[in-house]
């Protein structure tokens, strides 16, 4: 089965390991620290620069849907993306099975890919275990031809 290491670019591989290696870390923290997180963002502009991103629906200190903090930082990425080289959203789901900390990357060269980490609680709710990380193709969201 062909890899999408085969199709992309050295930059492209590089732009989106990075982003991954930048976003699950994050993500970890977050669940450590708070038990859970909204989504969250990261970027590599045209300088090759990584930054974290996020977004606020402005409404308290503490927003009541993911789904609409979600929207927002999609609307963000999407009229930056002239400025970016590729993008990783980063949202806290839930599979059949369990709860999962959902990454999707996004290169401007065409390069789309989810990657799933799931994850529970240790016993005595003592920190998460982290399960296989599962990767697999994307839509394309930021870089879309609509």
């Amino acid at each position: 089965m062909a890899s999408w290491r085969d199709t992309a670019s050295e930059e492209a591989q590089s732009d989106l390991d990075g982003l991954l290696n930048t976003a699950l870390p994050a993500a970890e923290q977050l669940l450590e620290k708070y038990g859970e997180f909204f989504p969250f963002g990261a970027a590599v502009g045209m300088n090759g620069e990584t930054k974290l991103l996020a977004s606020d629906p402005g409404r308290s200190d503490h927003p009541s849907r993911s789904d609409e903090v979600l929207s927002m930082l999609l609307e963000g990425v999407r009229k930056q993306r002239n400025e970016l080289r590729a993008v990783a959203i980063c949202t806290d789901v839930q599979t059949a099975d369990s709860d999962a900390i959902r990454i999707e990357l996004e290169h401007r060269e065409g390069t789309a890919i989810a990657v799933l980490v799931p994850y529970k609680r240790k016993h005595f709710g003592h920190g998460f275990e982290y399960s296989v990380l599962q990767a697999g193709s994307a839509s394309k969201r930021v870089w879309s031809n609509d």
